[in-house]
């Protein structure tokens, strides 16, 4: 087993452990999970022996084999499976050993090295490794191509399937599914499930976790806590601590109160002066419990659009590519306001071009993109610096931007915009080359909603987000009045925003009838049709009516009910209406929980006033007269928001 204790671990100045400890037992697998920059990857570098404890014991069993995924680009013009081959260590070295017995002509070494190969598995290795390359979206065709002629997003899923390959006690995965597409993902969750050995993986994708992992370690404030249970069993433990703690916390702040007022009010007095200093070291004897701090660190809105064009734009016989190379063709798609669109498909199909076209990066190959009279396009790159300038700083970034949207913004207002993103102080002026992945998309995410878009056009936008920062953009999009369209291989975000699909596959872009469950089952049946060397089936079939696979197989693409697209144009439109509708209530209880957070803070003044000794009798007429008109305005603005909510509900209930 693995066991950590009293462990403390530095980076320069940053104590990332602090007399932590934790004990993770042999097979067990492991969800690390913590904000972004709470030192997970430092952790990581520890277990794998880069590292070593300032203080306290870090302890693994030296005979365990440890498989890691490594972090910088392979650069070689060996075949690609031939370098997945490479990670079977056990093996490398039975070949080393079998190569070394025959050059020295010994026979009972050749005889060993023979056995070594045996138990090493080399009679099959090779189709194993090809078995994970095809797992991770390789092509029959691209099994034996160098190295160096992949990109960058599959070089890193051949250095995956090395680590993959190596038969490993420990196995480390630190973002794993960062270059993965849907397909490949669920391939890796079914292999990872089938894993014998200890895994230990850090990632911001909660399906993915929630599919793998059966015990949940919280890197938080330098402390590691262990919770049993997947990711979603870790946040409902989690939350029922929190408010355990919050109780706690509640208690003892009064307490503390009642022992001050008692010290403040005796402590001159001679007859309680015994008595108030007895408090007194009551009061230094307590043991503090820190605040409990449960809402997220990050969190934002879009802003609310200036107009929503309907529809907003309409594609006719549209390609898109690159050039003269034409990627999909034939579009012939209608966006609608409040459409929730997610876009589904393999990496290599066209997702990005598509959205590239409709954000006017590229010009259309062929056919007219007609958009709406006042569109407005929000566009989230899958690369972040497309978007961004790596000399300049945030507040160059947004002062560029405000003159071209805003030209009355100050920098004051811009410094005060930053800051809803995290962006404070000094770094402000720093580069935007130096800042990190979760700090450029939420930079990219800032200029964004500066823009007030009605439209928004995201591709990957988690990639560099931590789960929290997903949280906060899933709740942005679910309140955002305008239009979606999402390339993202988050699930979870999938689901929680996008209410219809879009298939660009073979060329093509098609509307879904289905939903994400739906589409890993035809993507299954797809690969076991490809692995046959039949025909893949072009359109997946609805899961209330399983189509055989060689029936499907045979089917040609078929373009969805006239009716059915009917009814989502009219749920577009319906959803549009309905927001446009709402909309003055909506702003009313903004207005209400904003005067009713005024009135809170100014009742708190006020008890606090009159809780001061000595106060004159006259000034507590005048706070006893201050407090009456705040609870009397209290009342009042509660009860309109009760009748403006059940309005508000009314109106939604009834469409």
């Amino acid at each position: 087993m693995i066991t950590l204790r009293n462990l403390t671990l530095r980076r320069g100045t940053k104590v990332v452990l602090e007399r932590a400890n934790l004990v993770i037992n042999p097979g067990e697998k492991v969800a690390l999970v913590g904000r972004n920059g709470a030192g997970k990857s430092s952790l990581f570098a520890l277990l794998a022996g880069r590292l070593h404890a300032d203080a306290g014991e870090c302890e693994i069993p030296p005979k365990w084999r440890l498989g890691e995924v490594a972090q910088q680009m392979p650069d070689t013009d060996d075949g690609a499976t031939d370098f997945v081959l490479a990670g079977d260590l056990p093996l490398v070295q039975a070949q080393q050993q079998l190569a070394a017995a025959e050059a020295a002509d010994d026979g009972h070494a050749i005889a060993q090295a023979h056995l070594a190969l045996e138990e090493a598995g080399a009679f099959d290795a090779r189709a194993r490794a090809q078995a994970l390359l095809l797992g991770l979206g390789f092509k029959p065709a691209e099994l034996d191509a160098p190295v160096n002629s992949f990109s960058g997003g599959w070089r890193m899923r051949l250095q995956l399937a090395r680590a993959l390959m190596c038969p490993a006690d420990l196995l480390l995965l630190d973002e794993p599914t960062n270059h993965l597409d849907l397909d490949a993902l669920v391939w890796l969750e079914s292999w990872l499930q089938r894993f014998a050995g200890t895994l230990v993986v850090i990632s911001h994708d909660r399906e993915f976790l929630d599919a793998v992992t059966t015990v949940t370690v919280h890197l938080d404030h330098a402390e590691l806590t262990r919770y049993g249970g997947n990711y979603t069993a870790f946040e409902e433990m989690r939350a029922e601590r929190i408010a355990q703690q919050q109780a706690a916390y509640a208690k003892q702040q009064e307490r503390i109160a009642h022992l001050q007022r008692f010290i403040d009010r005796f402590k001159a007095k001679a007859t309680k002066a015994r008595q108030a200093q007895s408090r007194v070291k009551a009061l230094a004897r307590m043991e503090r419990l820190a605040p409990v701090l449960t809402a997220s660190d990050f969190a934002f809105e879009f802003r609310e659009p200036a107009n929503l064009p309907n529809p907003m734009l309409a594609l006719k016989g549209v390609a898109c590519g690159y050039g003269s190379t034409v990627i999909v063709k034939g579009v012939e798609r209608t966006v609608l306001a409040g459409q929730r669109i997610g876009i589904l498909g393999a990496n290599g199909q066209g997702k990005s071009t598509l959205v590239k076209t409709i954000a006017r990066v590229l010009p259309p190959l062929a056919g007219t993109i007609t958009e709406g009279k006042g569109l407005a396009i929000g566009y989230f790159a899958q690369q972040e610096m497309d978007l961004l300038h790596a000399d300049d700083t945030p507040l160059q970034q947004m002062v560029r931007l405000a003159r071209e949207v805003s030209p009355q913004a100050r920098e004051q207002d811009l410094r005060n915009f930053l800051g809803q993103f995290q962006f404070g102080g000094e770094m402000v002026h720093q580069p935007v080359g130096t800042l990190s992945g979760g700090e450029k998309a939420r930079l990219v995410l800032a200029t964004i909603v500066w823009q007030r878009p009605n439209l928004l056009l995201l591709d990957e936008p988690t990639n560099h987000l931590d789960l929290q920062m997903r949280e906060a953009l899933s709740i942005a999009l679910n309140e955002f009045d305008g239009t979606v369209m999402l390339v993202s291989h988050d699930r979870a975000l999938l689901r929680e925003v996008c209410d219809e699909f879009w298939l660009v596959a073979d060329g093509t872009v098609q509307p879904f009838d289905g939903d994400l469950d739906d589409y890993q089952r035809w993507l299954l049946e797809r690969s076991r049709a490809l692995l046959r060397g039949g025909v893949a089936p072009a359109t997946p079939a609805p899961a209330s009516a399983p189509v055989p696979a060689a029936v499907a197989a045979a089917r040609a693409p078929a373009p969805a009910p006239a009716s059915r697209r009917d009814d989502r144009k009219a749920q577009a439109q319906a959803r549009a209406k309905l927001a446009e509708r709402t909309r003055p209530l909506r702003i009313e209880l903004e207005r209400i929980d904003q005067r009713l957070a005024v009135l809170a803070r100014e009742r708190a003044e006020v008890e606090a006033a009159l809780s001061q000794p000595g106060v004159a009798a006259a000034d507590i007429a005048e706070l006893g007269r201050r407090l009456n008109h705040v609870a009397a305005e209290v009342a009042m603005l509660e009860e309109r928001w009760l009748e403006v909510g059940a309005e508000l509900e009314q109106i939604t209930a009834g469409g």
